[in-house]
């Protein structure tokens, strides 16, 4: 889960397409997963003017329409990609003194872990979001559940 659509994203209507997105795919594909059996979602549902943060009210405005997704979905574990995901939805403000730990939100499982494009900002990111994916998938048990 990530926080709101950028520009590519709001032109296909589709979470994670740009360079953040294929990083993710890619990361995916090394831990041995599909992007087609998870379920990949923004918090913020609307790209925010100027392709800033969403605000507070505006993840606030969006809250109702995410968890109605969690509730039709039923993730066995989730990942919360980024600052804005990790508070929207366990009230963490900081990845770093948040990742790694399992926390319940909404009756699921998740962990906090770095947003794709930080990896891109900082390449020595990325093994400790592929602990993290796969501390994730070990939690659904199974490659067919839905994370």
């Amino acid at each position: 889960m990530g926080e709101a659509p950028g520009k590519d994203e709001d032109l296909q209507g589709r979470p994670f397409v740009g360079r953040a997105g294929k990083l993710l795919e890619s990361s995916l594909e090394a831990a041995g997963i599909t992007r087609e059996s998870v379920y990949i979602t923004n918090v913020v549902k609307c790209r925010p003017p100027g392709n800033r943060k969403p605000r507070s009210n505006e993840v606030m405005a969006c809250k109702p329409y995410l968890f109605r997704e969690l509730n039709i979905v039923k993730p066995s574990a989730i990942l919360l990609m980024g600052n804005t995901a990790a508070f929207a939805l366990i009230g963490k403000r900081s990845v770093s003194s948040s990742r790694g730990r399992i926390e319940i939100t909404q009756g699921y499982p998740a962990i906090v872990t770095f947003h794709p494009a930080a990896m891109l900002r900082n390449p020595a990111l990325r093994p400790l979001f592929m602990q993290d994916l796969l501390e994730a998938l070990q939690m659904t048990n199974t490659k067919d559940n839905p994370i």
